[in-house]
């Protein structure tokens, strides 16, 4: 395929592309978010009452490989088994990105809620979007593969140190599990949709730090947990995740339920012999991880994060009840209760916009329109003149941005 330089292959080799997925070469952050449809209070399944998503949305959307569709939003949808999930597009694992991705899927959310709300009008109904659960997903890099170094070793390490800072920041009262899954190339964190946009941030950011700092240990085995002073509840179980392989931190695995006992009272036995609160376990969890935390968001997110670690902000846990707000998703999206910086979009999200927004490309004098998304790295074009397709990736649509 031909690059922006026009120096790698044909058009005709390119065509031969087409529905061969390429990842992209460096490390990147996605997540997604799930939520049950409720038409006029009852339980509904999408499927059942759009068809497709085609039939949801009122603009027109770029078909993707498979059942889902590229919103006008820049994100993707898809009915996915009775609930309605929404991703954003790859983000750059760089400065920023936990702020920019955790953007993005309120702008996928707040879009959709909005053409349901539309569609409730049309239809004389009153739909919601109850939350479900949030993904957080990141890309394995292949330099950092080897015998002790895997997606899945450090998946199922991920799984025994990120559970108490992830129930602290994006779980409630009826929350049950946090979960872990390695699916390839990436890495998977499964946890409870928090209705609350910084918390969610704090989550994105404490999860992809943990996950940078692992990255680069010499080994992902249960013994750099001492060797880095995290604590160990005792006992741990992990069990089986619900869907595809992984693991899961559910009720049964702990000495307790984290989701219904106190976070401030010293209860939790840990390896060392100590007794400590469910924050102090997540406060000493983060500390090795503070400078990536930063690095990935910003100061007043990592802030945030020690805030509710030390009980000086508002866990959800904190609440008798799950709040009122996790039952009609997506109508208040507020960003002001913490400070944070308004990062500029990333080159990823400037291409994905462009290419929403359907703008022709121009290479070598030749026309090219969008046809589909292929995975969220490529993008299938065809040639005005030939209607031959072509397959773009996005660092090719980056430096041809930059070239014009």
């Amino acid at each position: 395929m031909k690059d922006a330089k026009g120096n790698r292959g044909s058009t005709a080799e390119a065509s031969r592309h087409v529905d061969k997925h390429v990842p992209p070469p460096r490390p990147v952050i996605g997540l997604e978010a799930e939520f049950t449809l409720f038409v006029d209070d009852v339980k509904r399944r999408p499927e059942d009452v759009f068809g497709t998503p085609a039939k949801l949305i009122n603009q027109p959307m770029i078909p993707r490989t498979g059942r889902s569709f590229q919103l006008p939003s820049g994100g993707a949808i898809y009915f996915d088994t009775g609930v309605i999930e929404v991703a954003t597009p790859i983000v750059e694992v760089q400065p920023g990105c936990c702020y920019r991705a955790t953007r993005l899927l309120w702008e996928q959310i707040r879009y959709v809620r909005q053409e349901l709300d539309e569609w409730g009008v049309r239809n004389d109904c009153r739909c919601r979007l109850q939350g479900f659960s949030t993904h957080y997903n990141l890309s394995f890099p292949d330099e950092r593969r080897s015998t002790v170094r895997t997606a899945a070793k450090l998946g199922r390490l991920l799984a025994q140190i990120a559970p108490m800072p992830v129930a602290l920041l994006a779980a409630n009262r009826e929350s049950s599990a946090v979960g872990v899954r390695p699916r390839g190339s990436r890495v998977e964190v499964t946890a409870d949709f928090t209705p609350d946009a910084a918390l969610m941030l704090a989550t994105c950011a404490f999860i992809a730090g943990a996950f940078e700092g692992i990255l680069h240990w010499e080994n992902y085995r249960a013994e750099q947990l001492p060797r880095h002073s995290i604590p160990q509840p005792v006992p741990l179980r992990l069990r089986k995740h619900s869907s595809r392989r992984g693991w899961r931190v559910v009720r049964s695995s702990l000495q307790h339920d984290p989701f219904q006992t106190d976070p401030n009272k010293p209860i939790w036995k840990v390896r060392d012999g100590r007794v400590l609160s469910m924050r102090q376990i997540a406060a000493e969890t983060m500390k090795p991880f503070r400078k990536q935390i930063r690095q990935l968001s910003d100061g007043a997110t990592l802030e945030h994060i020690e805030a509710v670690f030390a009980g000086d902000a508002r866990s959800l846990l904190d609440f008798p009840d799950r709040p009122s707000a996790y039952e009609d998703a997506g109508h208040g999206i507020d960003w002001n209760r913490r400070r944070v910086r308004h990062w500029a979009r990333s080159d990823y999200e400037k291409v994905i916009h462009r290419v929403i927004a359907r703008e022709p490309i121009r290479i070598s004098g030749k026309h090219y329109v969008v046809q589909r998304m292929q995975g969220w790295y490529e993008i299938v074009f065809r040639e005005v003149k030939t209607r031959r397709q072509r397959v773009f990736n996005l660092d090719e649509l980056v430096r041809l941005t930059r070239k014009r």
